[in-house]
């Protein structure tokens, strides 16, 4: 059995991370256009930094944990690839989260693909080499491979997309999309491409499942649709496919 899922900003939203986004297009209070896209850090790299830098000490926090869906995400994965009956039979699971947040990997999850990024690294501008990165970033930052050249110093961004940049691991995706056998959406407004349209990609036998708390624009794709709290839900389900 192939599993794919999805996770959007609705998963981390119970464990105390806000989904940026309001009503009126605003993330924190400031434009989209000014903090999330590659020429609003080139127009103001100080505003950007600082905007990631209170998101990333945010969630270094003791108040940000895992919660219950994060968790039961792990043991399902955990349990269904040491399965003795799937181990002679091909078996494979992938989870997809366009959320930066470490949130999966703190609570076990092994096949993650962050495929809007990851805010606890930094990606170099120049070669693109990627760094783990807990601390803040400045235009003053040094190079973590050339402390002492001048040169280098600010050429850190977060490595997190943006808005006109490509998402990460989109061929991974499809395939994994075209080849489940069920795929489960939790937390995702539906909204942003091309991660909305990963439903899309699947095949019709696909048992394809959305958990959110709303109806979203691609619930109508879906075979099930559950309303209720991911940390609810997510549990409930998950012992459903394990039985």
């Amino acid at each position: 059995m192939n599993i794919l899922i999805l996770t959007g900003a609705g998963i981390s939203a119970e464990s105390g991370i806000p989904t940026f986004r309001d009503a009126d297009g605003l993330w924190e209070g400031h434009a989209v256009e000014e903090v999330a896209t590659p020429q609003g850090f080139a127009r103001n790299p100080e505003l950007v930094h600082q905007f990631y830098n209170e998101r990333r000490r945010a969630l270094l926090s003791e108040t940000i944990q895992p919660n219950a869906a994060h968790v039961a995400l792990a043991d399902f994965e955990r349990e269904l690839l040491s399965d003795p009956r799937v181990s002679n039979q091909r078996c494979d699971f992938l989870l997809v989260t366009q959320n930066i947040d470490d949130l999966h990997a703190r609570a076990g999850s092994q096949n993650v693909l962050p495929m809007h990024g990851e805010l606890l690294k930094a990606r170099c501008l120049y070669t693109e080499a990627l760094f783990d990165w807990r601390d803040d970033l400045g235009t003053d930052t040094p190079h973590p491979d050339n402390p002492d050249d001048e040169s280098m110093r600010g050429c850190l961004r977060p490595h997190v997309v943006w808005f006109g940049e490509m998402p990460i691991g989109l061929s991974k995706i499809e395939q994994a999309a075209a080849n489940a056998d069920v795929f489960i959406a939790i937390g995702t407004s539906g909204l942003v491409y091309p991660a909305a349209g990963i439903v899309q990609q699947t095949k019709p036998q696909c048992r394809k499942i959305e958990i959110n708390l709303d109806d979203t624009p691609a619930s109508a794709a879906f075979d099930e649709t559950i309303r209720g709290r991911a940390s609810e839900e997510v549990p409930r389900l998950l012992r459903e496919l394990s039985n």
